[in-house]
């Protein structure tokens, strides 16, 4: 599933490079033959002009009156030798009655946009005349249509990708929840059939410590399952005290733990610290957290675990004295399948992360690591 969505990605990424860059090229090509044409008209205007003032016949008159009427839409200024401002045409005529300098400033703007046409008289070399023009509205249009396309077609692609990725994460969460339901009911009739062997081994007095032990066993397993049944469903939460949930999960682990790793549970003296929590889904992560603490250790060393409460937030943190996370992995823990261990899923901590983030709206994440000094977690729930 997650190759097809990179497909989608990579997909929609090439059609929009090529749609904007295709459409940049274009828009550049109309938008130089629009400025020559411009210029063009520009030019002519000037000489329709000049034509006028030194045609003393009148013949022109005709023409010369056709090509200034039909410059509707370029806007021009003109100036003279010493740069002062003669005529102008086709520029707003409210903004010129409200403001004193908007002639000028535009005569600054022009002067960016376009190089003048000049006209000397050829009769006075020293009177000259220079026509500034600024672009018209559709060229502006054209120049500017790329920007407007790459923002539509930007919003098209992250409109997209984000349906995708939800799309994906959705059908995600749906194939977690059904291996974890499956596997609940898989369990479920085994452990039946298991319990009513024990059932019978109790008639004998000689099973009496065989029962026992095995009545342990049926009790865990009857807790994976219900905890696999869990996922999928919300979880009723209810208020309860982390420190004794953490403390019972300490001290079932430390019994299955070598002699040579010391746990230590700090809480600054609090005994009691409540937080919403579903107990089995709880105790899952916090079982995760060590046995990962204890994988990371291998054999020897020591987990502290530190809670407190503080502004309304209960944070767990779980620290071991094993080999560390290398940092180009600390973002690749919580995923499903990532492990560096020989055996196992790589389902630990992404079930963990799962169940403090979807279940108990809380945060999982690597606090700090560092190679060979050792890692550590921190859960933060809500009081």
């Amino acid at each position: 599933m997650i190759r097809p969505l990179l497909n989608w990605r990579t997909g929609l990424s090439i059609i929009a490079i090529a749609i904007v860059s295709g459409t940049i090229f274009y828009s550049q090509f109309l938008a130089k033959k629009i400025a020559r044409e411009e210029r063009q008209k520009v030019a002519q205007w000037v000489e329709a002009i000049k034509m006028a003032m030194n045609d003393t016949t009148g013949m022109s008159d005709n023409l010369v009156s056709i090509i200034i009427s039909e410059n509707r839409t370029i806007p021009i200024i003109e100036t003279d030798e010493k740069n002062n401002i003669t005529q102008y045409v086709n520029l707003d005529t409210a903004s010129i009655a409200s403001d004193s300098n908007y002639v000028r400033n535009k005569l600054r703007e022009f002067r960016k946009q376009n190089n003048a046409i000049v006209w000397a008289d050829p009769r006075d070399s020293t009177r000259t005349n220079h026509y500034y023009y600024g672009h018209t509205s559709l060229l502006n249009q054209v120049r500017y249509y790329p920007l407007v396309q790459l923002l539509i077609v930007s919003l098209f692609i992250i409109i997209t990708i984000t349906a995708l990725t939800t799309s994906f994460k959705s059908s995600q969460n749906q194939v977690w929840a059904g291996m974890a339901k499956e596997t609940a009911h898989q369990l479920g009739t085994p452990l039946t059939s298991i319990q009513g062997w024990v059932e019978m081994l109790k008639d004998n007095p000689d099973n009496e410590k065989i029962v026992v032990e095995m009545e342990k066993d049926v009790n865990r397993l009857k807790l994976v399952s219900d905890r696999f049944g869990k996922i999928g469903s919300t979880p009723h939460l209810e208020a309860h005290n982390v420190v004794t949930q953490v403390a019972t999960m300490i001290e079932y682990i430390r019994k299955r733990a070598p002699g040579k790793v010391s746990f230590v549970l700090n809480t600054g003296g609090v005994a009691e610290i409540i937080a919403h929590i579903s107990p089995p889904l709880f105790d899952w992560v916090i079982e995760n957290l060590l046995k990962n603490a204890l994988d990371a250790m291998e054999g020897k060393g020591s987990i502290v675990v530190h809670i407190r409460q503080q502004e309304g937030e209960v944070f767990i943190d779980v620290t071991d004295s094993g080999k560390g996370i290398a940092r180009q992995n600390i973002h690749k823990v919580f995923k499903p399948g990532f492990t560096t261990k020989k055996r196992g899923w790589g389902l630990g901590l992404s079930l963990s992360r799962r169940i403090i983030v979807q279940y108990h709206k809380g945060q999982l994440f690597v606090k700090q690591s560092e190679i060979n000094k050792g890692t550590t977690f921190r859960i933060v729930l809500k009081n």
